[in-house]
This record gives C-alpha cells, structure tokens and sequence, in this order.
C-alpha cells in the first residue's frame, strides 16, 4: 500500500500517522506539504492528520480545507481513492465537502484527552473490514471540537446506509451518554462516505497502534487498510 500523510502548519499528529502506516505497510510513507498542488503519483491512501491546522482559526478545519493540495485530495477521492481523516483530519474532510455533517464544540466546553471506548458499527469497510467479531475496542480521544452533529435526516440516512463506522459506549457496548465524550449525536465517533472509501473519525488509532503504547487496538485499522488493498 502507497499511502501519504497531509502536513499542514499546526498539524501535530502527521510523525504518529507516519509511523503507524509505515509498520502497517513496511513502505516508506510521503509526507506532503499543504502547498504542494498535486499528490505523489500511485497513491493507494491518503491520511490527514490530528493537530490543530492554521490554529484552528475561522472553524476548525475550515482554512485547511481550502489549501491548495486539498484539491487533489477532493480529486483523489472522487476518483475512489482511500482517505483517511483523524480528528482535525475528520474536521477538514467535513469542511472540503467530503463527508455530511459538523463538528462543534464538546458539550462540556472542554479540551478532553483520555481513552475512549467504541464499537465498530460496521465490518463493511475497507478501514474496518479486520475487526472482524470484535466490536468493543479502545481508542484515545483529544479535542475540544469533536462534538458530531447532524439533523434527523441525515442521521437516519448514516443508519440506514451502515454508515457509522463508530460510536462511543461503556463497557458493556452500550452507547450511553456517560460514554460519550462531547456529546456527539447519536453517539457518532467516525462516519464513512457513500462509497466506503472515506472515513472521518475523532478518536486517534495511530496513538494506539502499539503494545508499547499501552494496546494495539488502533493498528487494526491501518492493518485492515493493507488487506483490503491486498485482497482487491
């Protein structure tokens, strides 16, 4: 798998996604500045990292999303190539147009950085696929905008099209508000585009991609990347 990392000025999570996609994949991985205007040729996954873009002026992720790189990002996706948002990734990928819906301040109006519990709502994707039957994983959370709001319409059509790739719950896998770190709607931590190769989530499985870093949870996703690609 080829893949890339998006760097933008305040991005703080770009050497973490590196890291965990090149023990993923044993390849190097690009890591491409926001003002570059094309990708690297051959990309299979573009990433965009967790951080805080251009200071997270305007709305978070707003300036970002129009950064001249992001236009081959778009083009990239349209064309079905694999995209891969973590948290101010997730917020930047909403405000490109890639994925419906927003992210607004945590209920509590607080930063908050702890783990997290989520189930993976669907195996049904390239991103989740190696999950498998385990549905209940831990992952960390750290921001202060990670709230994911949507209307009625949109939230019953992310159900109705196994969208919701995964929500927040306790330890029984229950959504519960206590569960839920910014009161997100409907408990939403990360959400999938109608093709199933775009997926934007807060939660950071590349801070928990190693035993080393107190579990491995998250490496399963960037491993589940690799298979799909091997298996297409």
């Amino acid at each position: 798998m080829k893949s890339a990392v998006i760097v933008f000025p305040g991005s703080n999570c770009d050497r973490d996604m590196r890291v965990a996609l090149s023990r993923a994949t044993g390849r190097e991985v690009r890591m491409v500045w926001h003002k570059d205007a094309a990708l690297p040729a051959g990309l299979d996954l573009v990433a965009i990292p967790g951080g805080f873009s251009f200071g997270d002026y305007l709305r978070c992720g707003a300036i970002a999303a129009r950064a001249p790189i992001m236009r081959s990002v778009i083009d990239f996706a349209n064309r079905g190539g694999l995209v891969l948002g973590i948290c101010n990734g997730f917020q930047v990928l909403i405000e490109a147009g890639l994925l419906p819906g927003v992210l607004m301040r945590n209920q509590t109006l607080k930063f908050v950085c702890r783990d997290v519990r989520l189930a993976v709502e669907t195996t049904d994707s390239p991103f989740t696929h190696a999950y498998g039957n385990r549905r209940v994983i831990t992952v960390p959370v750290a921001h202060h905008d990670g709230a994911y709001v949507a209307d009625a319409g949109l939230l019953a059509r992310l159900r109705d099209e196994d969208r919701i790739a995964f929500r927040y719950v306790d330890a029984r896998g229950e959504p519960t508000a206590a569960a839920n770190p910014n009161g997100a709607a409907d408990n939403i931590a990360g959400v999938l585009s109608p093709n199933r190769r775009v997926l934007g989530m807060m939660p950071h499985p590349e801070r928990l991609a190693d035993p080393a870093l107190g579990g491995a949870d998250g490496a399963i996703l960037f491993d589940s990347l690799c298979t799909a690609l091997a298996e297409a």
